[in-house]
């Protein structure tokens, strides 16, 4: 019986390798109950965590709206070779939209990426993130992110609580500068409140057009309002404001310094927390 047992168990195994049951980086296991996101086991890698819109159009228009595809693709790039696993979270969770307009011809390919579109086609909702895990947030832009992530409250406790608790980064490129202007730290004060921010200024949007009267408020004007100073060039040239913990980039071709700027400053303040951990007595 023993050999019998023995034997079984190997077929088994065998079966398992065939079908792919193997555990691998690409691969998790099924479950029936909803998991909370960002809880990696000992040993394993940091986490940042991606921030997106769920809106496929502007407002109450029908004008379609989606995610820039780029500006995660290239964050997504820089934060990979550093070592740092990527979460994708959204309002409403599931699949983001993509629309061919916001697929640059660098970044077409990528659509065939499973790494990076299993994420996008399944985001997770804020009630399943574990902010206590993340290193950093990074508000991905489009013309989508003006709507429901700035006013979203699980979505602002989420970063808040990288930024306060964990002592983390919050980053944000391009319109996804959208998503931090309502971001109030434990005393009230907004985050953007003496703070050096860039973003897409409305100045560059084509205000004639139907989608920008969709737009429910103005990203130079509302961080201004809220007590920051907003900084942009007036080329398309990349653009990024490093204010302490708090990372911003103007526009599309910010996002890869945006991302780089994310890991330096959490290399510059881990090595900072550990030089005050070791010099207490």
């Amino acid at each position: 019986m023993q050999t019998l047992r023995t034997i079984a168990t190997f077929v088994l195994l065998l079966l398992s390798v065939w079908l792919g049951g193997t555990c691998t980086t690409d691969a998790a296991p099924r479950s029936t109950v909803p998991a909370a996101v960002g809880q990696p086991a000992g040993g394993q890698q940091d986490r940042i965590l991606f921030i997106l819109a769920s809106a496929t159009v502007h407002g109450t228009s029908t004008l379609p709206a989606s995610v820039s595809f780029g500006e995660v693709v290239h964050a997504w790039d820089v934060f990979h070779a550093a070592g740092y696993a990527v979460d994708f979270v959204s309002p409403d969770g599931g699949a983001v939209p993509i629309l061919d307009d916001y697929v640059s011809d660098d970044v077409a390919h990528r659509l065939d990426d499973a790494r990076i579109m299993r994420g996008l086609r399944g985001t997770v909702t804020p009630a399943q993130i574990d902010p206590t895990q993340y290193r950093a947030v990074y508000y991905v832009g489009g013309s989508n992110a003006m709507y429901g992530v700035a006013e979203n409250v699980a979505l602002q406790r989420i970063a808040m609580q990288v930024y306060e608790g964990n002592g983390g980064v919050i980053s944000a490129v391009c319109h996804g500068t959208a998503g931090i202007v309502n971001l109030q730290l434990a005393g009230g004060q907004y985050l953007v409140s003496g703070k050096r921010i860039s973003g897409y200024p409305e100045e560059h949007e084509r205000q004639d057009a139907p989608y920008f009267k969709q737009f429910p408020f103005l990203i130079r004007q509302t961080v201004v309002s809220r007590g920051g100073a907003f900084r942009t060039v007036e080329s398309d040239d990349p653009h990024v404001e490093v204010d302490g913990r708090l990372v911003t980039g103007q526009n599309y071709a910010s996002a890869t310094p945006v991302a780089q700027a994310v890991v330096e400053a959490l290399r510059t303040h881990t090595v900072q927390a550990s030089n005050q951990t070791a010099a207490q007595p």
